[in-house]
């Protein structure tokens, strides 16, 4: 019987009712509790690292749910993580790009509804992660939440309430669990590199999201103050012309000193070009921009996040980074980039 580690977090799924609203409370032995079913799956060991709303969770966090795993990354056979789901999607993402290579699963799961609650998707989720978490040709970071398996990179809650909270972006959901039983939609290549962990994740990393008549000085405070901005465009993406004259000072101002801008779009789906728009085309041909093609905003920021996180890099060599598939993470800029 596979040994897995249980590494809690908080979250609504360890949630109980206080005066002030709901409240993380549960401790982990109280969670396995409400699923005995898991001692018939698997051996279970628990460790609490932290005990938040994931609202709360910060890189810093990140960094020690990744020590855990690597404290412990030779006793077990796989590790599910419960997390509270505001953030969930963020630390599956940052969580692919500091442990690399895992031929173990790292599964992270949570809930919309306490599990002590009568009605309720933690229990399911809870179990599900397991029986996940033990099958032979799991591996890396990947989400198990309402029935369905995403790959780390690739989430997005776009629910508040609805137990099907999260959703795959520009990527299939590789598997599903029901009634007890994993089917594969996707089958993973077996990992032959050995696992590769990272403990630093930068946070001078921030966002525009640009919006009909943003004020083009909100450029100047964020390349005067931040090392990596990700600007939100709309569309496949562009410069809006309010901002252009701006954009050019700016990065002028600031080549070669540590800087760096990367594109995405506000649209979930699809992904960006900038190509294809006068808006976009002349602005990224004049910096060689990076754009985020069809990664999730989520992974882009951790991403960028890790490549920092790193040090002191050339421009060359923070884009071929960023350009390399992690966790399924990026699939068109090989063709797109040449």
């Amino acid at each position: 019987m596979k040994k897995i580690l249980m590494i809690t977090t908080g979250g609504t799924i360890a949630c109980k009712q206080t005066e002030d609203g709901l409240a993380p409370g549960l401790t982990p032995e109280e969670l396995l509790s409400y699923i005995p079913a898991v001692k018939g799956i698997c051996e279970v060991d628990t460790l609490q690292v932290c005990h938040l709303d994931s609202t709360n969770v910060t890189p810093a966090h990140w960094k020690i749910m990744a020590q855990a795993i690597e404290h412990h990354y030779d006793q077990y056979d796989g590790f599910v993580i419960c997390h509270g789901t505001d953030t969930l999607a963020y630390t599956a993402a940052a969580l692919s790009y500091m442990i690399q290579n895992s031929a173990k699963p790292i599964v992270i799961t949570g809930a919309q509804k306490p599990i002590d609650m009568d009605v309720t998707d933690a229990k399911s989720n809870l179990l599900d992660s397991f029986i996940y978490a033990v099958d032979d040709a799991s591996q890396n970071v990947n989400i198990v939440f309402d029935g369905k398996v995403i790959v780390g990179t690739r989430a997005r809650k776009e629910r508040s309430k609805s137990f099907d909270a999260f959703s795959s972006l520009n990527y299939p959901f590789t598997a599903v669990i029901q009634d007890g039983m994993l089917v594969r939609y996707i089958e993973e290549q077996p990992i032959a590199e050995p696992v590769h962990f990272y403990n630093e994740m930068s946070e001078s990393v921030c966002t525009l999201k640009l919006i009909p008549g943003v004020k083009p000085d909100i450029l100047s405070y964020l390349f005067e103050n931040y090392n990596c901005i990700v600007i939100e465009s709309f569309g496949v993406g562009g410069i809006p012309q309010s901002l252009v004259q701006t954009f050019y000072d700016e990065m002028k101002k600031w080549a070669g000193k540590g800087k760096y801008v990367v594109m995405t779009t506000q649209i979930a789906k699809e992904g960006s070009d900038m190509t294809v728009y006068e808006v976009g085309k002349k602005v990224k041909q004049d910096f060689n921009l990076i754009e985020a093609y069809d990664m999730s905003f989520e992974a882009t920021i951790t991403k960028l996040m890790w490549i920092m996180g790193i040090g002191a890099l050339d421009y060359d060599t923070m884009r071929r980074l960023f350009y390399t598939r992690i966790n399924h993470d990026i699939l068109f800029a090989q063709r797109l980039e040449g």
